[in-house]
């Protein structure tokens, strides 16, 4: 089965975030590699990243704005729908996620994601077909 890739907000947020040092780097370099490997960005990872990094004032609107759009064309874009809420809730209540983490978790497993990245869920936890995977540890392969 081929791989299929999601993106959290926090990598891309990284991507942009000079400050954040190295992580600022290794999140650019993902990004860059994910343009050449199956990947998906949900609408919330975006609308998300437009609301922190404007919120933050860690970019003007326009350019937060432009880089959005940019994301949208070169990754696929998925978006919750009616059957996502319930899983979010059952993922949430069942499993202890973050209703919001449980929220673009789903909706990538509904997009066929078999592999999301993220810093701030549970490295190697196995939901069905979706490993989420923490791409800044040592041991994070393609």
């Amino acid at each position: 089965m081929p791989e299929r890739f999601s993106i959290d907000t926090n990598i891309l947020i990284y991507s942009v975030d000079a400050d954040a040092g190295e992580r600022h780097e290794q999140a650019m370099a993902l990004l860059d590699q994910m343009a050449e490997h199956d990947c998906v960005l949900t609408l919330q990872a975006l609308a998300e990243f437009f609301h922190a990094v404007t919120r933050k004032d860690k970019m003007p609107l326009a350019d937060a704005s432009a880089m959005v759009q940019d994301w949208m064309t070169l990754f696929p874009t998925v978006a919750a729908d009616a059957r996502t809420l319930p899983a979010a809730i059952e993922l949430r209540a069942g499993h202890g996620f973050a209703f919001w983490d449980a929220m673009p978790v789903q909706t990538a497993k509904a997009a066929g994601v078999t592999r999301f990245l993220t810093e701030a869920m549970q490295d190697g936890r196995q939901l069905g077909s979706l490993t989420l995977q923490n791409p800044f540890t040592p041991q994070f392969t393609f």
